[in-house]
């Protein structure tokens, strides 16, 4: 007898936790294996934050927050939203949930119905695809590659857009390639997105503030499409905050005031320490945090050195992020190691096995062809991974 439900079977495991335990269980086996798969800064909280939360224990709040979150965390956001991002939103227009990945299932379960479809410029995170399944939508894909950057045109938004479609799901700076869509191009994606006012705009930003080399974008920022987006944001990446799970949706207010009439039934509100830190962090300067983008600069730019010098991979220098989206095409339909290579999960895995570098392929960010390396580690770990891959492919070139 099957006691799963039909959802719950049509969910994938996510491929970054997969290949992240199996190099926890090689490392555990007492093999030296360097993992290059989680999206987490290696840095530690910054002091302020921290002495935010202990003042918010000691000052007990401990108790329930309102389901949307504090007043004062959703005043701060709006102020950081006009301060970073020229975007004018009132608190009854912010949701504060447990983490981004939350904020996102919240606007999809308000406006997807089954059948409904969303589209996805491939790469895409993992989750993206996973979550449009789970509320009962279809994911509908637009291919692009590094040639381009990574990313979609307005030409091919349009040539995907159906009487079905019901949102637009894309993050900028993007999760896994390290690209950002320019103010010229959301422009002209936005003016696409203005002629179908059934359309929905997810825009997820939550690496906004890891951009190297031009300013961030939100596609909100056009008065033309305002009242068709949902800017996703959080605590995670820029203040490296990952374990203290605050997202939040900014939105128009039919919209803020669905994703908190849902929340209210799931969640609840978020932890209420986390928020009360979390005012501290948006209230501060971000050039205070500054230091974590330099250093995730420098790791850019050593690794992408080093990648140049390994044979059959194809590398563009990512714009933002901490992540490297390598084509793989030379090594795919090759026999390595007395493996075949279908494509880039074989290939993430005969490098685990190999090399002993764990990364994470290709297939569950809607691209078979290409892998991802996080360079949020240390120096020594990102040279000596990149040697390892070097000596192991050198063989195969």
């Amino acid at each position: 007898m099957n006691k799963y439900s039909d959802r719950l079977q049509r969910l994938s495991y996510s491929q970054t936790f997969v290949m992240s335990n199996k190099a926890r269980e090689m490392k555990a086996a007492g093999i030296d294996v360097i993992s290059l798969t989680l999206g987490e800064p290696d840095f530690d909280v910054p002091a302020n934050i921290k002495q935010a939360a202990i003042d918010a224990i000691h000052e007990n709040y401990s108790h329930y927050s309102p389901v949307p979150g504090f007043l004062e965390l959703r005043q701060a956001i709006a102020h950081k939203l006009k301060r970073d991002n020229n975007l004018e939103y009132k608190p009854q227009q912010i949701v504060v949930s447990n983490g981004a990945k939350q904020s996102i299932l919240n606007v999809l379960a308000a406006i997807i119905n089954d059948g409904d479809e969303v589209i996805l410029p491939a790469p895409y995170w993992v989750s993206y695809h996973e979550m449009v399944k789970m509320m009962g939508g279809k994911s509908v894909f637009i291919e692009t590659s590094i040639e381009d950057d990574y990313k979609m045109t307005a030409a091919q938004l349009q040539a995907a857009i159906t009487p079905k479609t019901k949102a637009v799901l894309y993050s900028s700076p993007c999760n896994p390639s390290g690209s950002y869509y320019t103010r010229a191009e959301l422009k002209a994606i936005a003016e696409v997105i203005a002629k179908h006012p059934q359309i929905t705009v997810i825009s997820d930003e939550i690496y906004e503030y890891i951009n190297y080399d031009g300013e961030h974008v939100s596609i909100a920022e056009f008065p033309e499409v305002y009242e068709q987006v949902a800017v996703i944001n959080g605590m995670s990446k820029a203040f490296a905050m990952t374990g203290w799970r605050i997202g939040y949706s900014a939105s128009p207010e039919w919209l803020s005031g669905a994703c908190e009439k849902i929340q209210g039934q799931m969640t609840s509100g978020a932890n209420t320490v986390a928020q009360r830190a979390s005012i501290v962090g948006l209230n501060t300067d971000p050039a205070e945090y500054r230091y974590m983008i330099d250093s995730f600069r420098e790791r850019r730019d050593l690794v992408y050195n080093l990648l140049l010098e390994i044979p059959g991979l194809k590398v563009n220098l990512p714009k933002a992020a901490f992540y490297f989206f390598v084509d793989i095409t030379h090594y795919l339909g090759k026999e390595l190691a007395g493996k075949l290579i279908k494509d880039s999960d074989d290939f993430a895995m005969f490098l685990l096995e190999q090399a002993q570098v764990a990364c994470v392929g290709g297939v569950s960010f809607g691209d078979p062809s290409s892998i991802r390396f996080s360079y949020a580690a240390s120096e020594a770990d990102l040279r000596t991974a990149m040697q390892r891959i070097k000596d192991c492919l050198i063989q195969y070139s």
